[in-house]
C-alpha cells in the first residue's frame, strides 16, 4: 500500500465515527457490548470493518502475512495433502477443494499450480472460494481464476460452505479461526463474566458483566485462579459443524496458531488477543477499532471436541512444520533450489523457507475428516 491509499484525519474522523455508531446500535440498554461483537464489527463492519475496507491487509505493504506470503513452497507442499485426499474420494464423484477465508487468493493460486503440476491430478475436481469479505472476495477470485485457467482447473466462489449441500472434497482454513469473533470471559472464582465495551456517551471504555448467555458445550474449566481469562469462538466452533454437516467424505485441513486449552490458560492467563496494524502490535485494541486486525490463539482442544461431537474425526494433530515435512517440504524446497534462475534467487528462497520453518512455530495442522473417510485419510496417530 502506498501513501495515498491512507485515509487522511478527515477519513479517519469519519471511519471512527461509523464504527462507534455500529457499536452503538450494538449496546444493550446500559451501553455495553459483548466482545464478540465488537470484534464483529471491527473486523467485519460493513464498509468500516478492517476486512471489508477497499485496500488489502496482506503483505508487506500491508498490516501482515500469512504462510502462504512468506514461501510459495507452502502452497506447493499444501498442495501434496490435498492431492492425497482427493484421491480417497472414489473415481467418478465430482469433487472440490473449498477454501474457506481466501485472502487475497494467495494460497489457491499456490494450490493451484502445485495440483495441476503434480503427478496424478483429479479430474472433475473444482476449487472454490468462500470469503465474507467482498473486497477480498473479488481479489482472490481473480487471482484464483487466472491461475485456475492455466491450468484447466474451474474456479468459481459461494456466499457459504453449505449453499450447495453436501459435496466431497477437501476444506482449507489457513489463518481464519484465529480471526473469528471470540467472547473473552473471566473466571471470578464464583462464575464467569462477560467481557467487552460500554458506552459513557463520549467513548467506549472496557467493561465486564456477569455472562447470562450460555456457554456452549464443551463446559470451560473452573479449577482456574480468579481474573483468569478464557477466550471461546462460537462463530469458528459453528463453521466447523457446518463442515461436518456438509463434508461427505475427504478432509477438512486447519492450519493456523494456537494452543490446547490448559496450556491456554496456564502460559495465557490474561487471554491472548492481538492488535496489529503495519506489522506492529497495538497497545490499546479497543482504541480505534476497524483500523488493526484482531485475533487470539486457536483453542485447539475446543475445536477438536466441537468436531468430534459433530461427527469428524481428528486422523492429524502436529506441528506445521512438521505436517510441511510429511507433505514432501524438503523435496519441494530443493527441486525449487536447482530450478532457481540465479544464486541470489536461490537465497531469497531458502530464507523465506526457513522463515517457514522456523517463524510459524505457534501453528498447527489439524486434519479431521467424515467417518466415511477418516481411515482412508489419517498419516499419524493423534496424541
Amino acid at each position: 500500500m502506498n501513501e495515498s491509499d491512507r485515509q487522511s484525519p478527515s477519513d479517519e474522523v469519519s471511519h471512527r465515527a461509523a464504527v462507534w455508531e455500529l457499536l452503538r446500535r450494538a449496546a444493550d440498554r446500559t451501553g455495553f457490548v459483548p466482545f464478540d461483537r465488537f470484534m464483529e464489527v471491527a473486523l467485519y463492519g460493513e464498509g468500516v470493518g478492517f476486512y471489508t475496507r477497499p485496500d488489502s491487509p496482506f503483505g508487506r505493504e500491508g498490516d501482515y502475512y500469512t504462510a502462504a506470503h512468506a514461501s510459495p513452497l507452502f502452497a506447493l507442499a499444501v498442495a501434496e495433502r490435498v492431492r492425497s485426499a482427493l484421491a480417497t474420494i472414489p473415481p467418478g464423484v465430482p469433487a472440490r477443494v473449498l477454501e474457506v477465508g481466501p485472502g487475497d487468493g494467495t494460497l489457491a493460486e499456490g494450490i493451484l499450480t502445485g495440483l495441476a503440476s503434480g503427478p496424478g491430478f483429479r479430474p472433475s475436481t473444482e476449487y472454490v472460494l468462500v470469503e465474507r469479505s467482498p473486497a477480498l472476495a473479488k481479489t482472490a477470485l481473480d487471482r484464483a481464476r487466472v491461475a485456475g485457467q492455466g491450468h484447466g482447473v474451474p474456479v468459481r466462489s459461494l456466499e457459504s460452505i453449505s449453499a450447495e449441500g453436501p459435496f466431497h472434497g477437501v476444506v482449507l482454513a489457513n489463518e481464519l479461526l484465529d480471526a473469528q469473533p471470540v467472547r473473552r470471559l473471566v473466571w471470578s472464582g464464583r462464575e464467569w463474566q462477560e467481557t467487552g465495551v460500554r458506552w459513557t456517551g463520549e467513548r467506549f471504555v472496557r467493561a465486564s458483566v456477569p455472562s447470562h448467555r450460555p456457554i456452549p458445550s464443551p463446559a470451560l474449566p473452573t479449577d482456574l485462579p480468579p481474573g483468569t481469562m478464557v477466550e471461546v469462538s462460537p462463530t469458528a466452533e459453528a463453521l466447523v459443524r457446518e463442515v461436518a454437516d456438509h463434508l461427505a467424505s475427504g478432509l477438512f485441513l486447519i492450519l493456523d496458531y494456537g494452543m490446547e486449552e490448559r496450556e491456554l490458560v496456564t502460559a495465557h492467563p490474561t487471554g491472548t488477543l492481538a492488535a496489529i496494524r503495519r506489522h506492529r502490535y497495538v497497545d490499546d485494541v479497543f482504541a480505534d477499532p476497524g483500523s488493526a486486525d484482531l485475533s487470539v490463539f486457536v483453542n485447539f482442544s475446543r475445536v477438536r471436541a466441537v468436531a468430534r461431537a459433530a461427527g469428524l474425526a481428528a486422523v492429524a494433530f502436529r506441528r506445521q512444520a512438521e505436517a510441511l515435512g510429511e507433505w514432501g517440504f524438503p523435496r519441494l524446497l530443493e527441486e525449487a533450489a536447482r530450478a532457481a534462475p540465479s544464486s541470489e534467487a536461490e537465497v531469497r528462497l531458502r530464507l523465506g523457507a526457513k522463515n517457514l520453518v522456523f517463524g510459524f512455530e505457534r501453528f498447527y495442522a489439524l486434519e479431521l475428516a467424515p467417518p466415511t473417510t477418516a481411515g482412508r485419510t489419517s498419516t499419524v496417530p493423534v496424541t
